[in-house]
């Protein structure tokens, strides 16, 4: 198929693109309390009804699945294709040089929140979907964009979308990266507790969330001077910054280090796993000494591919199993703490559930452990392969599979692949401040998948 007619239609489409993307990034639609008809905020719920309403005006077919989702459609005959999106951001937080909920364009860049994650690509899917029925090209079977309200607290849109409607025989999300992501890791979260009197040991705390490696971490110690922690430092050789002071028979230290998510400790430096490798060095009173210690020997500073709890494994194809030690607190006699683990396809959660478990009561800790399966797609379907042509015709760069740590919108989900639209060696600041998406972007990504959805469709393979 000679795709010529179809690309121009995009490039002139590139000003209503641009006029979409700045209305919907005017919504400030991070997750708020429900309301009557708006299971995640009205402002989510105002988002995602203006969306359907421009698939309207663009002369799609819609459906409003109960204010979790939308669904535009193109094509008289059941979807074959679907893409999954999602209109929902985080919040704007700190930092930022452009109004986050009012679009800035400047030096080809649109800016605001949601710009690249994921309402820019939502919208390059919207206009590739209304340059192939410009174009007059022929779709043997139908498409539909699938608009969700919910991905970044856990997407429970989803949940309640497979319960009222179904997905396509083939989906792809394009809320990830480039080339195409068919592999994702397994999830295990892991949170165990044990009680922890102590008369030395008066605070521990470190991380806030498990799902990333801990910046910062803390302690305050009884009838332990600062002297004697500056020196089992030395010992320590932790590459973490330490700030050690007394005051009044109490040495408190603070530990600070290199946050990075949970998929990729290796990129982190972990404050707590140092801070717990010095409190091993001290002499601490009982049960805490032994906590302690057993926490430095499972989850020892510098490891990350959990060789020490008895986890490590890897494949070819997933890679290797990663392992985040990332809240640890003492409160009330007790100390309590969670790890994240990312694992590959040659593992499974009750496997590792398992060896967790022995690894955490062999040092005194009761755990309770849960988590997802891998998703993988495989490489060589023939699905794959249309998107990754369809890539590789318009970008002419190499396409090919990708296997990450982290969860996209598809975990989970039969057949469905990340596919788009974050690039290497671009920050597009997601979930950050300024956040942008190029406007040559914007209509490439839509070129991209004007392809994908017509050499899907047209596949008769695939049907």
């Amino acid at each position: 198929m000679d795709m010529t007619e179809v690309f121009r239609r995009i490039d002139e489409l590139k000003p209503e693109m641009i006029k979409t993307l700045s209305e919907l990034i005017s919504y400030p639609s991070f997750r708020r309390e429900p309301e009557e008809g708006a299971p995640f905020g009205r402002p989510a719920r105002d988002c995602l009804e203006r969306a359907l309403s421009v698939c309207k005006e663009l002369g799609f077919k819609t459906e409003n699945v109960g204010g979790y989702a939308g669904v535009a459609a193109i094509g008289n005959d059941k979807p074959l294709i679907g893409v999954l999106a999602h209109l929902d951001v985080v919040p704007a937080g700190d930092g930022w040089t452009k109004e986050p909920f009012s679009a800035t364009l400047e030096d080809g860049k649109i800016y605001g929140r949601g710009a690249m994650d994921d309402k820019g690509p939502a919208v390059s899917v919207m206009y590739a979907m209304k340059a192939l029925s410009d174009a007059g090209v022929t779709l043997k079977n139908g498409v539909e964009l699938i608009v969700g309200t919910d991905e970044e607290c856990g997407s429970s849109d989803m949940e309640y979308f497979r319960g009222h409607a179904e997905f396509p025989k083939w989906l792809f999300t394009p809320d990830a990266n480039y080339p195409l992501i068919n592999i994702e890791k397994g999830r295990v979260c892991a949170r165990f507790s044990a009680k922890c009197p102590s008369g030395v040991l008066l605070e521990l705390y470190g991380g806030r969330t498990v799902n990333a490696v801990p910046a910062s971490a803390g302690a305050a110690l009884s009838g332990i001077s600062a002297e004697e922690v500056e020196n089992a430092a030395k010992k320590a050789g932790c590459g973490v910054e330490l700030e050690v002071s007394s005051d009044g028979g109490v040495t408190r230290i603070h530990a600070v280090g290199v946050s990075a998510h949970a998929s990729t400790p290796d990129v982190g430096d972990n404050a707590l796993t140092a801070l717990i490798r010095l409190l091993s060095l001290l002499p601490l009173d009982e049960p805490a000494r032994t906590l302690i210690c057993g926490l430095d020997s499972v989850f020892p500073y510098g490891e990350t591919d959990g060789a020490s709890a008895g986890v490590k494994a890897s494949d070819a194809e997933s890679g290797a199993l990663t392992l985040a030690f990332s809240i640890l607190d003492l409160k009330d006699g007790e100390l309590s703490g969670a790890a994240d683990i990312r694992f590959p396809t040659c593992e499974s959660v009750e496997s590792l559930r398992k060896k967790l478990s022995a690894a955490l009561s062999g040092i005194g800790f009761e755990a309770e452990i849960g988590g997802v399966e891998p998703h993988c797609v495989p490489a060589d379907s023939l699905f794959i392969k249309e998107l990754l042509g369809a890539y590789e015709s318009v970008t002419g760069k190499e396409g090919k599979c990708l296997a990450i740590g982290g969860g996209t919108y598809v975990h989970g989900i039969a057949g469905g692949v990340a596919f788009g639209c974050e690039v290497d060696g671009e920050d597009n600041r997601i979930h950050g401040a300024d956040e942008f998406i190029r406007d040559d972007a914007l209509v490439e990504n839509a070129k991209i998948f004007a392809e994908a959805l017509y050499r899907v469709c047209n596949n008769d393979s695939l049907r």
